[in-house]
């Protein structure tokens, strides 16, 4: 990659570093809600404030770049040039008190992502990764786990859309019953970005997930490629954003891990 993106990286880290702030700010005790309205307005109000801080710092890194407006939408982008952000990933765990949650920024080109930073404001930590340039926290470099053994492993997954289609929640029903079977531990939670850093990072040795937005997906993606992982869909094939599975994992795991998927 070109030293222009080498220092968009570095700007949109800061950007998203100062849009945390703000989510840092507006955490703390449970948002109570009385209907899915309320929840959606509250989840809303989070993504407004964080964009606030975020989209012009963005749209100066890049002024050709279009933003994805519809941040639940899976499939293809057109072409060109696409600023990915999810303001608040996590946004449900941050008005229960949970601290599982984080910024991101993802630039898209070609359907590719070119790269991504993702800030959890809690810790203050920053994972970047830079197509053909690494995956770092905090500067310093990630590396996939070395782990050959499934039952040795720990995976992970996160839960579909509560609308989800009900054939889709079995299926996921069905692999969280596999890879209990199969893998050491299983963890299950939201959001995927989080489970995707400690993939990249090697804390987790898989990570897999059917159906899902683009944001989910793309920003670890990227991390978890850029630091030695192998990124497939749930059956070992090529992934894009319009596959219908998603596995991300150390290599030596991966085959196994396919095996459990597809069984």
């Amino acid at each position: 990659m070109s030293s222009t993106y080498v220092e968009v990286l570095a700007r949109t880290a800061d950007a998203v570093r100062a849009a945390g702030s703000v989510l840092r700010e507006r955490f703390g005790d449970v948002a109570r809600h009385e209907s899915r309205e309320e929840l959606m307005r509250a989840l809303a109000a989070n993504d407004e404030a964080v964009l606030e801080v975020l989209r012009p710092r963005l749209a100066l890194l890049r002024p050709d770049a279009r933003w994805v407006d519809d941040e639940l939408q899976g499939g293809a982008l057109p072409p060109g040039e696409w600023w990915l952000v999810d303001p608040a990933e996590g946004n449900v765990n941050h008005l229960h008190g949970l601290p599982e949650w984080a910024v991101t920024a993802t630039l898209v080109r070609e359907n590719r992502p070119v790269l991504t930073a993702i800030h959890l404001p809690l810790t203050g930590e920053t994972y970047t990764a830079l197509a053909g340039g690494g995956a770092h926290l905090d500067g310093r470099a990630l590396r996939v786990s070395e782990t050959t053994d499934l039952g040795l492993a720990l995976v992970a997954t996160s839960q579909a859309r509560p609308d989800e289609d009900a054939s889709i929640v079995r299926r996921i029903g069905s692999s969280v019953t596999a890879m209990l079977l199969d893998a050491l531990v299983v963890r299950t939670s939201v959001p995927a970005t989080l489970h995707l850093v400690s993939v990249a990072a090697g804390r987790i040795d898989a990570f897999w997930q059917f159906a899902g937005a683009r944001p989910d997906l793309l920003p670890g993606a990227l991390l978890v490629s850029e630091a030695g992982g192998r990124v497939t869909d749930a059956e070992g094939r090529a992934w894009t954003p319009e596959s219908e599975g998603f596995l991300a994992s150390a290599p030596g795991v991966h085959a196994a891990a396919v095996a459990a998927l597809t069984r």
